[in-house]
């Protein structure tokens, strides 16, 4: 599946970039709630959980499923009212996609009143990890409550930890928004979303950017504009938001992979071949010329010279030149990235 943002008739000012410190709120709650996932922020968050008052461990546990595969439209902007000012309706069905983890499947408009959707609600949340049942119950037992808990639990981090960290990020969002605003200006929209993610594709007729995402998705900026927002803490992570009637926006990493998921795959492939596997040991003790490789493998020249090509596409191998040799040595710094790389490209 894949995100595709159509270009044909779009503008640069169609795309919007900003720098938006609830966006980065909920990218830091995701770290602090999986951290084995970011070893990058591991120990600031090991730091600033075990530094927090017992309110806010709690609240990390109970309001996970606002932050986690599917981010609540709260922390983002386009909404035509803040959080704290929503309708009991609007709160309850931005909050039940959530708990679902989900929104083409579903119609959560009337979630309070209707009870074909509440027990959607109920049946989705309850194949979830525990604290998307237990938020579901809460918000269809007193949405107002929760609405008041999630949002003084919200101030709390930012008491906490969030204004401390936003002081010490926002400079480096800044910095990045800055960029693909002149990426933007200088070589147009296809330039400067394709920079935003290893894993994109250009395509034409008509002109499009594909994502590749385990969603789709199809966007058009000449009818609805697009927030492009980057994040420190939300690495590797590139999110695309596209919920009905808002503003769809990019939430993408300040730095981005080198590695996509096609090229980490591609790289894996590549190493299930049991010829390639006897090549690999060979080069990786010593470099050695496609002759020498081809007597030892009991194979053709132009065989193994296929074989080397492959994994020199894919970065694994290095070429060195001694006068009229050529030696092959395998790159053993990218061999062992490729469960990094693998893990990164997965999560983005």
């Amino acid at each position: 599946m894949s995100v595709v943002i159509v270009l044909e008739g779009t503008a640069s000012d169609r795309f919007t970039v900003t720098v938006y410190p609830p966006a980065e709120l909920a990218a830091s709650l995701h770290v602090l709630t999986g951290h084995g996932h970011h070893t990058e922020h591991a120990a600031w968050a090991e730091r600033t959980i075990a530094a927090g008052p017992a309110a806010f461990r709690a609240g990390l546990g109970r309001f996970a499923p606002l932050w986690t595969a599917l981010r609540w439209r709260g922390f983002y902007p386009g909404l035509q009212t803040p959080p704290a000012e929503l309708t009991v309706d609007r709160f309850a069905e931005l909050t039940a996609y959530t708990c679902a983890s989900g929104y083409r499947a579903f119609d959560f408009g009337r979630v309070l009143h209707d009870p074909a959707q509440a027990r959607a609600l109920r049946q989705t949340a309850s194949g979830l990890p525990d604290p998307h049942s237990a938020l579901a119950e809460d918000l269809l037992r007193d949405p107002e409550s929760l609405r008041a808990d999630v949002l003084d639990f919200l101030d709390l981090c930012r008491r906490v930890y969030f204004d401390d960290l936003w002081a010490r990020t926002e400079p480096v969002l800044s910095r990045t928004a800055h960029r693909v605003r002149q990426r933007l200006a200088d070589e147009g929209p296809m330039a400067a979303l394709l920079s935003l993610s290893p894993s994109s594709a250009r395509l034409d007729s008509p002109a499009r950017v594909v994502f590749d995402k385990v969603h789709h998705a199809v966007i058009s900026p000449a009818r609805t504009p697009l927030l492009l927002i980057p994040t420190r803490y939300g690495a590797p992570h590139l999110l695309v938001k596209d919920e009905p009637g808002l503003p769809p926006v990019v939430h993408f990493p300040v730095d981005v992979p080198g590695i996509g998921v096609t090229l980490a795959r591609s790289r894996m492939l590549a190493l299930t071949d049991p010829r390639r596997v006897r090549l690999c040991r060979l080069i990786a003790r010593q470099a050695m010329t496609t002759a020498d490789l081809a007597d030892r493998l009991s194979m053709t020249r132009p065989q193994v010279a296929r074989h080397l090509r492959t994994l020199r596409d894919l970065g694994l191998v290095q070429v060195e030149r001694h006068g009229r040799y050529v030696h092959y040595g395998l790159d053993l710094a990218t061999v062992e990235r490729i469960g990094q790389d693998v893990a990164t490209a997965l999560q983005y």
